[in-house]
């Protein structure tokens, strides 16, 4: 495939120049006059020539819209992960953002990364040589999601907020605005929606609603605003494929669930969920063990974590007919739109803790109704925060820590109800199972026996004594200038 950058020396043009296409079989290259792009560059692709008829008769993005898109600076000091009392060396990142309601800049969580005073962000405005310092008001990593305050009038001036649109349809045409890592000034690349699907986001494993475009889109571009005609569509939040053809949007839905919940809570971004696992029932086999008649289409229940709401309320083998009226498929998915189909997630998950939802479910031939609150349910692998200090336990030349993402990279874990400690992974101390880390502290700390006992994964022991674990503890403390055994965020 390929591309051009528009790019021109000139003084004024007719804003009534079309782009100029030239097609070879059927790979386009389209280059946008410099009076349309307005001198910033622009560039695009595509392998459907009635796609660039469409394209042509599509307006540029408003000047006043590009005005409200600024270019974020984050300079951070973060823990090691491996030695969490250290800190590692500053590092220099960027990104975007743009203009909302109420004077504050929306961004993505991972551009800013966190909320202390090892993280310092910065933002500037288009064609402007002034950073201006800035303030994480709101993170929450399971969105991807950031809000910054400027303390500066002059920042502000002439600056309007963008307004929110709607999930566009399939085939729209979008425009991704931002500051790329590999130019110096604000970029506007076009493509199209090509699915709308619920997806993991970046820094959590929550499944959440994304939008996926052919836009081309690079390093720098999260954070910043994904346009159709006069309204936002989303935020820019990751790149897949190793041509950067494929960007994934965070919908604006989940970024007024995230902003509502800012205002409404202390916490950051709270999105709802039954917290069980099921199957599908797309097997005729399985459907007539569970009495479900040729029409009725469900999902099994395998697991009800007890955190969950729906905890003694639903069973074990119940089959999920329908969640607030809308049924569900035997392959996990619900009617969305048209004759799209989405994950029966995602009606779950735009509801808020202590909000009710209607659950249909098939229980040996017979139907129920129940009405569920949803818990607030924190998840039970957290993201590494790598920027704050982390949580830690020293005893015996062991670093004990909670299980977060970053620690599944390459390696499969066992959830269950209870925080996770590694080691491995610490299971039991003397024969009590361990539900956090200050609990394995206190337990260690507490033990009378000569022998400290731990029962690893896998039904894997390791056994210390306890007094020599005990006095090694202060030893390696002082060795290494750590200045406590045990840190919690």
């Amino acid at each position: 495939m390929l591309f051009r950058s528009c790019v021109g020396m000139v003084s004024r043009y007719s804003r009534a120049l079309l782009p100029t296409i030239t097609i070879s079989s059927r790979i386009a290259t389209i280059v946008l006059p410099f009076a349309l792009t307005r001198g910033r560059k622009i560039h695009t692709m595509s392998k459907d020539e009635e796609w660039w008829k469409k394209i042509r008769k599509s307006p540029p993005v408003d000047e006043l819209m590009l005005e409200s898109v600024v270019e974020v600076f984050t300079d951070s000091t973060k823990y090691s992960k491996v030695k969490p009392w250290q800190t590692l060396n500053q590092e220099s990142y960027g990104g975007s953002g743009f203009a909302i309601a109420g004077k504050k800049i929306l961004t993505n969580a991972h551009v800013v990364e966190g909320m202390n005073d090892h993280i310092f962000v910065h933002v500037k405005r288009h064609g402007s040589q002034v950073k201006y310092k800035a303030k994480v008001q709101k993170i929450a990593h399971e969105c991807d999601l950031a809000i910054l305050e400027i303390d500066s009038d002059e920042f502000w001036k002439g600056m309007n907020p963008l307004e929110f649109g709607d999930i566009p349809p399939l085939n729209e045409i979008v425009y991704v605005v931002g500051y790329p890592k590999a130019g110096e000034t604000i970029c506007v690349t076009k493509g199209v929606v090509t699915g709308v699907k619920t997806g993991n986001y970046l820094r959590s494993s929550t499944k959440l609603l994304t939008i996926h475009i052919d836009a081309t889109t690079y390093g720098g571009n999260s954070g910043g605003p994904v346009i159709t005609g006069d309204k936002v569509l989303g935020v820019l939040f990751q790149i897949l494929g190793d041509k950067k053809s494929t960007g994934v949007v965070i919908p604006t839905p989940i970024i007024r669930h995230f902003i509502t919940g800012a205002e409404e809570s202390s916490h950051n971004a709270v999105f709802g969920s039954l917290v069980l696992s099921c199957q599908s029932m797309k097997n005729a086999q399985i459907r007539n063990h569970f009495k479900m008649s040729p029409e009725t289409t469900g999902i099994l229940i395998n697991k009800i974590n007890s955190s969950s709401g729906a905890h003694k309320i639903l069973r074990k083998d119940d089959i999920i007919l329908a969640i607030d009226g809308v049924p569900v498929g035997n392959d996990k998915t619900c009617p969305f739109r048209n004759e799209e189909r989405i994950s029966f997630n995602h009606f779950i998950s735009m509801k808020k803790p202590d909000e009710k939802i209607l659950v249909k479910v098939l229980r040996k031939g017979k139907e129920h109704e129940y009405n569920i609150s949803l818990k607030l349910v924190k998840p039970h692998i957290q993201v590494q925060q790598h920027y704050n200090l982390p949580s830690y336990y020293i005893f015996g030349g062991f670093v004990f820590v909670p299980l977060t993402k970053s620690y599944i990279d390459d390696k499969y874990y066992k959830i269950t109800d209870e925080q996770h400690v590694i080691i491995s992974q610490v299971e039991k101390v003397n024969g009590v199972k361990v539900k956090n880390l200050k609990h394995l502290r206190e337990l260690i700390e507490g033990c009378f026996s000569k022998d400290l006992r731990l029962d690893l994964e896998n039904d894997k022991v390791m056994v210390l004594n306890y007094e020599s674990a005990k006095k090694a503890t202060f030893e390696i403390l002082e060795r290494h200038n750590i200045k406590s055994a045990w840190a919690s965020e």
